[in-house]
């Protein structure tokens, strides 16, 4: 995945074809179109002749970066400008303020989902970019120095070291990438000020902002080609085409995520390497100790065990494709396609492990609305004996539907003083719930919320599931995909599939109940 990230300029000087700032700053939070982004520290691994672009075009090359710093705020470093007319005219900009800001560009290898927020952990930096708006503060420029403003040809001591093959001028011509063997993940570019957009060969440079006002400027200095350029830009009735529709990259998705709340309440372990069953012992009879009288026959109980037998089930999904949209598609299709099937398999074998907890655990009983803090308390005691008595383990987690995480929330006391949100009311230490987190406490149990108790999946609507998390175990293969070519229709099919099983190794271990 390629991310660009835009970091803005803070200062300027003009004396020897230096531009130097920040160009990452670690944690700080933008908007991208991969979503929230930011850079753990130490997450961007740097590479020898990392070139300044502009706009992140690799065909525009303005000069190569010299020297570099990275500390606990991020990576500060130094390009040197050649002297072509880019280069003093990216100088004249920069000093100016035209162009302000950095933008790195990386390709990710590592990423976490933290709360949303697309948390970039390892990356490898590709190139750096002088942009005209930053989206994300903290990394700006913070010296242009220049020896003159002229606009001269550059001598070959002028021009920056270069490794063989490589120039760096405006007709610097880009290295061409290997073909891959395999669908790349999605590359995403993010440029300031203007929302990423799937690229596309048009006639007239004027894409954007940014390309807009570069040559407003160009043309306000006297550039004929860049007058013809705004003015065509500006007639979208006769030239329609040369303003052409962008797609975004960005994916709005409201029906799927990747949350396993009955999965994440219950112990988990590898699923055995071959079968489609296993066996897990388990005591049955417990042998016994007795006050003997004097001369008397100890107390004499057989232990005897059985096992409890689990079945592995296979989980999967299949898209069918042609084989145009794979090849001619924007890389982010496939990737989208991948992260869209992983929401699938994740939903699929988190009901297959609440079915599992409903079926095997102990019905509490239908129970009146939970209207008030007492009628929670006497749940929650109610499922802890029951728990113990039933594994001699303890209650941990807590499993809601989002209906009764709304009524939880609610409830308040007699001076109208909410119960469950420690957050607001530390008077009333009941739990930490809140409208932003789908996580919390409920009366020293984790909670978690399912949507999955309410959408249909058919578990129940409105259920409440304490859980002894050792008393159920989801024991699960590692993730597959398998892409086949399909020659007679020109299609491709992707499975995206899994193994897993659900021991109930002691059924009392979940109790629920249902509103009456």
């Amino acid at each position: 995945m390629k991310i660009t990230m835009p970091y803005a300029i803070t200062a300027a000087d003009t004396e020897s074809r230096i531009i130097a700032g920040r160009i990452v700053s670690w944690n700080a939070e933008g908007s991208t179109s991969a979503g929230r982004t930011m850079f753990k520290e130490d997450s961007i691994t740097m590479a020898k002749n990392i070139k300044l672009v502009l706009q992140h075009d690799v065909t525009r090359p303005l000069g190569k970066m010299v020297s570099f710093e990275q500390d606990s705020e991020g990576i500060t470093a130094e390009f040197k400008i050649a002297k072509t007319t880019a280069g003093n005219d990216a100088l004249e900009e920069a000093a100016t303020g035209l162009r302000s800001d950095f933008s790195v560009g990386v390709d990710v290898a590592e990423w976490d989902n933290e709360d949303g927020v697309m948390a970039i952990s390892a990356s490898n930096l590709i190139e750096v970019s002088l942009v005209t708006d930053g989206a994300i503060p903290g990394a700006e420029v913070a010296k242009v120095a220049a020896v003159d403003n002229e606009v001269s040809e550059p001598t070959q001591e002028e021009i920056p070291s270069t490794t063989e093959g490589e120039q760096v001028s405006d007709t610097t011509v880009p290295e061409v990438a290997p073909a891959a063997e395999t669908v790349e993940a999605a590359r995403v570019e993010v440029k300031a000020a203007t929302a990423p957009y799937i690229s596309t060969t048009v006639r007239n440079p004027i894409v954007d902002k940014a390309s807009y006002l570069e040559h407003s400027v160009r043309a306000s200095l006297g550039n004929e080609t860049s007058k013809m350029y705004v003015a065509a830009a500006a007639d979208t009735t006769d030239n329609a085409g040369l303003i052409p529709t962008r797609q975004l990259t960005e994916v709005i998705n409201g029906i799927s995520n990747a949350d396993r709340p009955f999965i994440d309440s219950i112990s988990t372990g590898a699923l055995p390497d071959a079968g489609m069953s296993f066996e897990i012992p388990k005591v049955t009879v417990a042998p016994t100790v007795a006050v003997a009288s004097e001369g008397g026959a100890p107390s004499e109980t057989d232990m005897n065990s059985a096992f409890v037998s689990v079945s592995v089930q296979k989980f999967i999904g299949r898209q069918t494709f042609s084989l145009e949209l794979l090849d001619r598609s924007s890389p982010a299709f496939f990737a989208e396609l991948v992260r869209q099937m992983e929401f699938a398999y994740a939903k699929a074998t988190d009901i297959a492990v609440g079915t599992a907890l409903i079926n095997g655990g102990t019905d509490g009983g239908n129970r009146a609305a939970l209207t008030t803090g007492a009628l929670v308390s006497d749940f929650v005691s109610d499922a802890a004996v029951s728990i113990y008595k039933g594994t001699l383990g303890f209650a941990e987690n807590i499993v809601v539907s989002p209906e009764q995480w709304g009524a939880l929330m609610g409830l308040v006391d007699s001076s109208n003083r909410p119960i469950f949100q420690q957050t607001i009311n530390p008077q009333n230490a009941g739990g930490t719930l809140t409208a932003t987190a789908v996580r919390g406490n409920l009366l020293g149990l984790n909670l978690r919320v399912s949507r999955a108790l309410t959408d249909g999946s058919g578990l129940g609507d409105n259920t409440l599931i304490v859980v002894n998390p050792d008393a159920y175990t989801w024991y699960e293969s590692p993730r597959l995909s398998l892409q086949t070519n399909l020659i007679s229709t020109g299609q491709v099919e992707v499975g995206y599939y899994g193994y897993g099983a659900i021991a109930t190794k002691i059924g009392a271990g979940a109790y629920r109940f249902m509103v009456a």
